[in-house]
């Protein structure tokens, strides 16, 4: 049961501490968590009802301090577990549609709510299972939904879903705010082609340990660098081929990129 095993999945993370890869996706049991050689070790989060059980896992993050977050869209709540899947804070609030969400070095978590068009930053104590704070650092978002926090910086950058009148119009924006939440830079489909020549359409975001912002595109079926934020946007394909439908992205800690693939429900690896 290595990589093998995953159905539609939806977000991954890197522990960075230990090179376990958690990955949210359909199966029976929604939390996978593999070890850097693609063995499967921890299963957790079923359907259902209890405090430990996972309706729909949209995103997943790891904190530096060991713990697994996850968005669920079925019951539009934040949970946290453990390593062994125990669930130790379940964060309801009033979200409408938690998405995307991100870890920053002190173990607080960036999250988008995609219905609501805010990003929030909450803060809690994951050993006890105490929530301390949840606060709305950002409104007026368009359908907000992957996410990342610059492990350096504290830069975050959003991906927003743009509807477009018309069938198979939509697009997506990407926005970076700098840890104190200014606007510093964004990129939308429009703007993208007037540079380059393909569609862009970005699912997954993540920043490299340089501070480069790396985004998936789902039509060029592609990993695609958009620079720093000082030159944003370049363009600079890192993967171009051998993906189908690249929906995650995180970093390793010894710097390979890691991609979740939806389309042949798999993890790819690349060296740096």
């Amino acid at each position: 049961g290595g990589w093998g095993s995953l159905v539609n999945p939806t977000g991954v993370a890197a522990c960075r501490r230990s090179g376990r890869l958690v990955v949210a996706h359909d199966g029976k049991k929604r939390i996978h968590v593999f070890g850097p050689n693609g063995s499967c070790l921890q299963r957790f989060g079923e359907r259902g009802d209890a405090g430990n059980d996972i309706k729909y896992p949209l995103d997943v993050t790891v904190t530096s301090d060991g713990h697994v977050v996850v968005t669920d869209g079925g019951d539009r709540s934040v949970k946290a577990f453990d390593f062994e899947g125990r669930g130790v804070l379940a964060v309801r609030e009033s979200f409408c549609l938690p998405w995307g969400l991100d870890a920053t070095p002190e173990s607080e978590v960036i999250l988008t709510d995609s219905e609501a068009g805010a990003l929030y930053r909450l803060t809690a104590d994951f050993k006890k299972g105490k929530l301390k704070k949840c606060q709305m650092i950002r409104s007026q978002l368009i359908s907000p939904r992957g996410v990342a926090v610059s492990q350096t910086s504290g830069a975050i950058v959003v991906i927003e879903h743009l509807k477009a009148q018309g069938p198979n119009n939509s697009s997506t924006r990407v926005k970076i705010f700098s840890a104190e939440m200014d606007l510093i830079g964004q990129m939308d489909s429009f703007g993208l082609n007037l540079v380059f020549p393909s569609k862009i359409y970005t699912t997954a975001v993540a920043f490299d340990k340089e501070g480069r912002v790396i985004v998936t595109d789902v039509c060029s079926q592609a990993v695609i660098c958009l620079g720093k934020r000082e030159e944003f946007p370049i363009f600079n394909p890192l993967i171009s081929h051998g993906l189908s439908y690249p929906v995650g992205l995180t970093y390793m800690a010894n710097n390979s990129l890691v991609v979740l693939d939806s389309g042949d429900h798999s993890i790819k690896i690349y060296s740096s």
